[in-house]
Formats: structure tokens, sequence, C-alpha cells
């Protein structure tokens, strides 16, 4: 069958609907929920023509005082990724351009530690937290958001740096520039859109990481996760309020992935520019 065949198009368009409607049907159906009653959200059948109210959102805020989770939230993402990137890109630099026989193997290691389950590392780095009094504070969560995110900001930052042609670089060396100054002034200008894709992917994983935010934290340095996860309790979920809590977790950062959606593909094909 020709792909310009009219069946074949209208069989595709078909399809990329149905997907699209199977991959958004969760995030719409959270939208409705968030504008019913408790009775509505658990009415049978479901409602889909209903009065909408805020009563929710102000009870949320009311609770559980959202501006100081998301506060949270945007402190230790936004601090792990600076981090990150700081350790990153001269260790990406370093094993991009000065390899050695160990070079691979260590990139392969650093890679390897994402396959860990993070509840394995869970007990020693809580009692670490606790013994250098930093359970339920920002500080703790920027530090493991960071060492969370490292490896695959070096894997990505690696494959940026290797897109650089090197004679680029030899011919910065041979004009006589340092060390710093070919870092600063040829690597860092070429590479600006993997530096862009890998902290705009490594902010959207540390806004949404909810393992070490609920094990680490509560009342005081909780993310938006430690938020949501408030609303569950022994007598049942409150499905109204649970859904108007996601929405308001969700809503910052599906805007601000929407608006950085190139360089967000980017960073999931580890930072490829080609």
């Amino acid at each position: 069958m020709q792909t310009d065949h009219p069946l074949f198009l209208a069989l595709r368009t078909v399809c990329a609907w149905a997907v699209t409607l199977l991959l958004f049907f969760p995030l719409g159906w959270l939208v409705l929920t968030a504008f019913k009653t408790e009775l509505q959200a658990i009415h049978v059948p479901p409602l889909f023509i209903f009065t909408p109210t805020l009563e929710n959102f102000a009870e949320v805020q009311r609770r559980s005082d959202y501006l100081l989770f998301a506060r949270n939230s945007l402190i230790t993402s936004v601090g792990s990724t600076v981090i990150g990137l700081l350790i990153a890109a001269p260790a990406a630099y370093s094993m991009a351009f000065f390899r050695t026989r160990r070079t691979r193997d260590i990139l392969m290691w650093m890679l390897s530690t994402k396959m860990m389950p993070a509840v394995g590392a869970l007990v020693p780095i809580y009692v670490l937290a606790q013994t250098a009094g930093l359970l339920d504070t920002r500080t703790a969560l920027t530090v493991v958001f960071t060492l969370s995110n490292l490896p695959i900001m070096v894997w990505m930052l690696y494959s940026s740096y290797k897109d650089i042609p090197p004679e680029i670089l030899e011919a910065a060396r041979m004009d006589g520039a340092s060390l710093w100054t070919e870092f600063r002034h040829v690597v860092l200008p070429l590479s600006v859109g993997g530096l862009a894709s890998t902290g705009l992917l490594c902010l959207v994983l540390s806004w949404n990481e909810a393992f070490w935010a609920l094990n680490l934290s509560s009342a005081k340095a909780g993310t938006l996760a430690t938020l949501i996860a408030s609303y569950s309790s022994p007598e049942g979920l409150f499905w109204a309020k649970l859904s108007a809590a996601s929405l308001m977790a969700i809503a910052p950062i599906v805007v601000f992935g929407w608006f950085s959606q190139k360089q967000l593909v980017q960073g999931l094909t580890f930072g490829a520019v080609k």
C-alpha cells in the first residue's frame, strides 16, 4: 500500500488520535476530577457533566500550604541542577578530550549506578543524613538529587562534547589558549545546546522525584511529592482533593516542559544535536 493512499492516511490519522487519547486520558481525567466534589469523584457511573468547583484547590492551600511545598520543589530542583552542571561539565570535558584507558570503564560504571534500585541505598543515606542533622532539610534533598542525576548529566554532556570537531580545539591550542580559556571560550559556546537539554531534563527529573522526598523530608522540607502523598490516609483516598493537589503539583513543570520540549527531546536522546 502506498504511503500517500487516502485509506492509509486515514488509518494513520485514526491510530495517531487513538494513541494520543490513550496517553492523555489519565491527565484529562485528573483535571476533571480536580473540579468535582468528593461525592462526584466517586460517583458510579462517572460524571462527565457537572458543576465545577474550586473548593478542592482552596482546601489544599488551607490544609497543606501549597506555596511552601512548591518553594521547596523549586529550590531543590534548581539547586541540584546547577550544582550538577558545575560538576558534570568539567568531568565530561576531561573524559571527552583527554581520554585514558579507563575512561570508558568509568563512564560505564557511572551509568551502572543508575541500575541499582534506590531503596538499596536508602538505609546508609538516611543514617548519614540523620547523623549530620540534615533530615527534613532542603540541603539533604539537593545533595541527593544532585548525586542521583550526576551520571546522566556526565553521559549527556560527554555525548554533546564529542560532537565538537577536534580541529577547532587544536586551532585554539595552537593560538596559545590555556585549558581554562579553551573550555570557557570554545567548548562552552559550542555545547550550549547540550548544556541546556541536560539542565532541563535533570530539572524535570528532580522536580518529579518522589522516593527520596518521601523518605528524607516531611513538613519543613517536603516537596510537592510529599504534598500529594499526604492525601492518602487510613480512611481512604480523597480523590477530588488528591487530584487538585496533583494538578497543582504538575502544572508548573508541564507548562515549563511545553515551552522547552525541543531541548527536552535532545536531552532524552543523550544530548544529541545532529
